[in-house]
């Protein structure tokens, strides 16, 4: 069957496309936005990729067009499969359908954290002897790719509350009815999609309902809006994790690249690997929760964590020039800044860090967290802050009151000379995009050499 696939770049529909290959099928794909991870991925894996949105790539006409949800009506290529007739579907039903049917799938959903939990979650099991499918939107450093089939019942997806479609605005996590669900965390996000933080609750307590009552749900004891959810109504077994909770850390060192794993007050194992922060100390709880409920010891697990290499472009060192270290990160929302700068603040202690933000994300570009970005970068030593022209709305003023010195700019070149202006041999730059950021690291290593 050829399979063209509308969007294929985004992390989720460019995983799609290698587990459609993997099915035997021919898969094509077209999107505005060609950049690594995932092009040089597709591109590796012969899948054929053409730049933008001609009706003319849909003859002749495939037998199958899947529509990425960042696309809407007006699309040439949309109008034409309209208008065409041509059979399409979203990419979350065409996963339920070909893919997860049958499976025993284990869901990481969340705010943040849903890439590198599904990520540690699909190398606990590998390890585990348990050769799990997985379709992860990033790529995780010990698979060196983002999906894969996998040949046992066990499938790991990434559960985004994001809508599937233009035709279909349920979460896309509704479709795949995991029998693990794991919530990582919940604020309000995605304000094109959704009016306030009650809408995107709703839609968590229906992915909820779709777990069996032998199934299990995972969850922090501290989470007030999860709480909501789970009082809307639960029908499954759940376990808590972190304060209070069944599952809890005993860091062994502050930047949490060392903690032991408590299970019900018993020590399970100690973790000890490279990455830092808390944020990451509760993935893993709610990791090695979800391994466990499939059969995987806490002792086990923790072993495998401490073989974990996390994700692409999340805290991924990209470059070290002069003694100058270059982060790229996928942070995007206030929270996510912080919790990042918070486990790199731990980890260096006094060392300068200079963080370089692209308020990109749908919801950054409405002006939804304005509030919480000048205070999101209190850890760092500098802010400088990339506001585009056609950004909308005043990112200087929100940022005025920082407590950290902070300069916004409307141009790369200018982001590029302050970094190499006050960068000296020590310095961490984290630059925070969810994003290709115009290829910044790799101009910012230049300049730097």
């Amino acid at each position: 069957m050829h399979i063209h696939i509308l969007g294929i770049c985004g992390t989720f529909m460019g995983s799609l496309a290698v587990l459609a290959k993997e099915l035997g099928h021919r898969v094509t794909g077209s999107d505005a936005n060609v950049y690594p991870p995932m092009s040089t991925q597709l591109e590796a894996q012969g899948i054929e990729l053409t730049q933008g949105y001609e009706p003319s790539q849909l003859e002749p006409a495939p037998d199958l067009v899947v529509i990425g949800n960042a696309l809407s009506r007006g699309n040439p290529a949309v109008e034409y499969v309209l208008n065409k007739g041509l059979p399409y579907v979203s990419g979350p039903q065409w996963l339920a359908d070909h893919v997860l049917q049958g499976r025993w799938v284990l869901a990481a959903a969340g705010t943040h954290g849903k890439t590198t939990t599904s990520s540690m979650l699909a190398w606990v099991l590998e390890h585990a002897g348990m050769s799990p499918g997985f379709l992860i939107g990033g790529v995780p450093q010990n698979f060196g790719i983002s999906a894969r089939l996998g040949d046992t019942p066990f499938f790991v997806v990434e559960a985004d509350e994001y809508d599937s479609a233009f035709f279909d605005k349920r979460s896309k996590f509704v479709h795949y009815r995991p029998r693990t669900a794991i919530l990582n965390n919940l604020e309000f996000d995605h304000a094109d999609i959704f009016p306030d933080l009650a809408a995107i609750e709703r839609q968590f307590h229906h992915l909820v309902r779709t777990v069996p009552g032998e199934g299990l749900v995972i969850h922090p004891q501290s989470e007030e809006a999860l709480k909501r959810v789970i009082d809307m109504g639960c029908w499954t077994p759940v376990q808590t994790t972190g304060e209070g909770g069944q599952w809890q850390a005993n860091l062994l060192s502050a930047d949490g690249s060392r903690f032991e794993v408590i299970f019900e007050g018993l020590v399970q194992g100690v973790v000890e690997w490279t990455l830092t922060g808390q944020h990451n100390v509760n993935n893993a709880l709610a990791t090695l929760a979800a391994a466990r409920h499939v059969g995987v010891l806490p002792k086990q697990g923790a072993e495998a964590l401490s073989e974990f290499r996390s994700v692409k472009r999340r805290m991924e060192k990209v470059a070290e020039v002069n003694g100058v270290i270059i982060y790229d990160d996928f942070a995007h929302h206030p929270t996510a800044i912080a919790t990042t700068l918070d486990g790199l603040r731990k980890q260096v202690g006094d060392t300068p860090i200079i963080a370089v933000v692209e308020p990109r994300s749908n919801s950054m570009k409405l002006g939804a967290h304005r509030e919480g970005l000048a205070e999101s970068v209190v850890l760092a030593d500098q802010a400088i802050w990339y506001a585009p022209a056609n950004l909308g709305w005043d990112l200087a003023a929100a940022v005025a009151g920082s407590p950290v010195e902070t300069t916004v700019c409307d141009s790369l070149e200018a982001i590029i000379a302050k970094v190499k202006a006050d960068a000296t041999p020590g310095t961490q730059v984290v630059v925070m995009s969810n994003g290709g950021f115009g290829g910044l690291h790799g101009k910012l290593a230049e300049a730097l050499s």
